[in-house]
Order: C-alpha cells, then sequence, then structure tokens
C-alpha cells in the first residue's frame, strides 16, 4: 500500500520529553507552566492555609479574650449606689448622674454612674465597681470572648484569601508584561517579513 497523498510522514520516532508525543500542547511557553504550577500551589494555600489560619486566630483571639473575662470577673463587682441628684436631660439617652454608696470596708465612695435622664435624687442603681472603689464598666462576658473568637478567625479567613487573590493577580500582572514583550520582540523579528508579501 502506497502512502503517497497520507499526512502520516514517516520519520525518527519521538525524542523522550517531547509533549506532542504526549498530548500536551506544544504552543505551551514556559511562562504558561509556571503560571499552571502557581494556581495549584495557590490553591493548596487556600484549602489548607485559609482553615488553619482561621482557626489558629479565632482560638488565639477567643482564650486572650476569655482570660480579659476571668480578670474583670475577678476584679470588678456591683454594688447598690444612690444618687445624691436628680438626672438631668429631657431624652432617652442614659446620662451620668453622681451616685454615693458603702464599700464592704464600710467606707462611703461616691462617683459617676449612666441612669436614665429624670431619675429622681434617692433612687437606687446597681454600678460596677473595681478593687480600688472607682465606677468602672461592666466585665466581658464569655458571649463577648466568642463574639472575637469568631470576628478574628473571620478577618484571619479573609486575609488569607485575598493575599492568595493578590499575589495571583500580581504574578498573572508580571507574566503578561513578559508575554506582551516577547510578542513585540518576536513580531519585530516577523513582520517585515509578512510585510514584504503583500507588497506590489
Amino acid at each position: 500500500m502506497s502512502t503517497q497523498g497520507s499526512p502520516y510522514t514517516p520519520g525518527p520516532p519521538p525524542r523522550r520529553g517531547d509533549h506532542s508525543a504526549k498530548g500536551g500542547n506544544s504552543l505551551r511557553r514556559t511562562s504558561d507552566t509556571f503560571e499552571c504550577w502557581m494556581r495549584r500551589v495557590l490553591m493548596v494555600v487556600l484549602v489548607l492555609g485559609l482553615p488553619a489560619a482561621a482557626v489558629s486566630a479565632g482560638l488565639a483571639a477567643y482564650e486572650a479574650a476569655k482570660h480579659t473575662v476571668r480578670t474583670q470577673a475577678a476584679e470588678r463587682h456591683q454594688v447598690t449606689a444612690r444618687l445624691t441628684s436628680t438626672a438631668g436631660g429631657g431624652d432617652w439617652v442614659k446620662r451620668p448622674a453622681p451616685v454615693r454608696w458603702t464599700d464592704l470596708n464600710g467606707d462611703v465612695r461616691t462617683g459617676a454612674a449612666l441612669v436614665k435622664p429624670g431619675t429622681p435624687k434617692g433612687s437606687t442603681v446597681r454600678v460596677w465597681v473595681n478593687r480600688d472603689g472607682q465606677v468602672t464598666d461592666p466585665p466581658t462576658t464569655r458571649l463577648n470572648a466568642t463574639t472575637s473568637g469568631w470576628l478574628v478567625g473571620g478577618m484571619a479567613a479573609f486575609g488569607v484569601g485575598a493575599g492568595s487573590c493578590a499575589v495571583g493577580a500580581g504574578i498573572r500582572l508580571v507574566l503578561d508584561r513578559r508575554r506582551y514583550a516577547q510578542w513585540d520582540a518576536e513580531w519585530d523579528l516577523v513582520e517585515p517579513g509578512w510585510s514584504a508579501r503583500f507588497r506590489p
């Protein structure tokens, strides 16, 4: 059987590493291969690094906040105080008003507590005080610690995701600029020959 007219042309066997023999793309550039591998690396970072960063950062924030909860719970306690004057203000926003109370040692203490406007003099209010007998904010709760852990964990996950996307976009930008430069250089070599074919 003659092989004339057949698209097959006998020749040497394909060399080792010949991508066309393996079904690969012979037009694939080194930059394409590099970009493909970088995408795989970034995908691994997203799949493994994102949850690891979120969990570790969230747990660290939760433990720190829980330590604060325990510390404040040990240092602060509530007392019953009485207003020494009627609270001013006409809106619904709580305002500081002078109060007086007696501590565990029997000493009379004074301070300012947030009360509703118009609360009459002599009314009792519950206020939080520290070991020094000064009015302070209520201690943080376990809910605050849990919220802090979730918030920090979410921010860490977002940071890893955004960082991976930024790195991927930066690599693609650098590679594209290099490809455009290579195309320009190659076109400068090829263009005179193409232009000459269409000259009269």
